[in-house]
């Protein structure tokens, strides 16, 4: 059971929410008083409480979300929060349903969405991963942040062809190697404030790092906000490429490495955003007439479930007309129909913005 401190800090917290009448988050939505009393004392194995789940949410009242899994077991053990939350964000995966198992597909079902290289700039699919028998940020010790980096460092080490490249630490860096990482927008800065709150940053910069191959077109983050974040990309439309050189990176590193997952909601992940398949398959992607008309943008890709964002990612503006497109579902499919979904999307952005020559 959750000791007394705690359970006031949680008292505090909860007043605190009820007190926020225009914080809008999933969290202040779903924990009502008879679900807040009911999980108020529990505990997981690994000693995380509710407050490692909500007090990102309490400290940051302007999340959309505000909630953090500290480690697997907190999705079996606080579901009454979260699985309301997940059901909300993921469009009716209600709390009956089952994620169908890991299914890529057939990856060469995927093509390049602008063959003529008019539109799309860059296309990138990732996925998140956790390590099997490790918590997630909040419960992990020192030593088990840098024995997680030694596994996953002589993983990609060992990776062959066209995956093959180098892993860079984050302790001890170089000015020099930090700058040239930065300069390809690779490198991940400590956490933003939410991370910050959910206790997702301690350690700083222990066991945290960056891998990327020769050809700078597949890259792995080490303990940023999820154990692995595993991305594929490059410049122009070829997503078939893309998914392909993820797909066949994913399945080496799960040979060495075994990674957390759970009957119900698929991969598990820190953010319960990303649960399910994981995949956010996306792309930069100009479209001038389009841009002029938000209405029919946002319409199209509502229509094949897609995010529209701007250029650089949530809560940013669209640069010259670009915008950042991915697929919003990833719960309740499989990866391969979510990546199509995003195709067949993009596909037909493209198709309306040239007929409205």
């Amino acid at each position: 059971m959750a000791d007394a401190a705690t359970i006031a800090k949680l008292e505090e917290g909860f007043k605190k929410l009820e007190a926020a009448t225009d914080c809008k988050s999933l969290l202040k939505k779903y924990l009502t008083k008879s679900v807040f009393d009911q999980l108020k004392d529990k505990k997981t194995d690994l000693g995380a409480t509710l407050l490692d789940v909500i007090q990102s949410g309490v400290e940051n009242l302007d999340s959309g979300v505000g909630v953090y899994a500290p480690d697997a077991q907190a999705y079996t053990l606080f579901a009454p929060l979260f699985d309301p939350i997940i059901e909300d964000y993921h469009k009716g995966f209600k709390q009956t349903d089952k994620h169908p198992n890991k299914d890529f597909g057939d990856v060469n079902q995927f093509v390049n969405v602008d063959p003529d290289g008019k539109f799309v700039i860059s296309t990138r699919v990732r996925c998140g991963r956790s390590m099997e028998g490790y918590p997630f940020n909040p419960c992990l010790t020192e030593a088990q942040y840098k024995e997680m980096e030694s596994k996953v460092s002589s993983t990609l080490s060992s990776l062959e062809g066209e995956l093959k490249g180098t892993y860079f630490p984050l302790t001890g860096m170089t000015k020099e190697v930090q700058q040239k990482l930065i300069d390809d927008h690779f490198l991940f800065k400590e956490g933003d404030r939410f991370l910050q709150a959910a206790n997702a940053c301690r350690y700083w910069p222990t066991g945290r790092g960056i891998y990327h191959n020769d050809n700078k077109t597949f890259l792995v983050w080490c303990n940023e906000e999820d154990h692995l974040r595993i991305i594929s990309m490059q410049m122009g439309g070829d997503l078939g490429q893309v998914y392909r050189r993820l797909v066949s990176a994913v399945n080496k590193i799960e040979k060495r490495v075994p990674f957390s997952h759970h009957d119900r909601l698929g991969f598990l992940t820190f953010c319960p955003t990303n649960l399910g398949t994981t995949v956010r398959a996306s792309v930069h992607i100009k479209l001038p007439k389009l841009a002029a008309n938000r209405e029919k943008l946002e319409e199209v890709a509502g229509k094949y479930s897609l995010q529209v964002r701007g250029t650089r990612g949530e809560h940013t503006e669209a640069e010259g007309g670009v915008y950042d497109i991915s697929n919003k579902r990833r719960m309740g499919l499989t990866e391969y129909q979510a990546v199509k979904e995003m195709q067949d999307g993009i596909i037909e952005l493209i198709k309306i913005e040239k007929e409205m020559q």
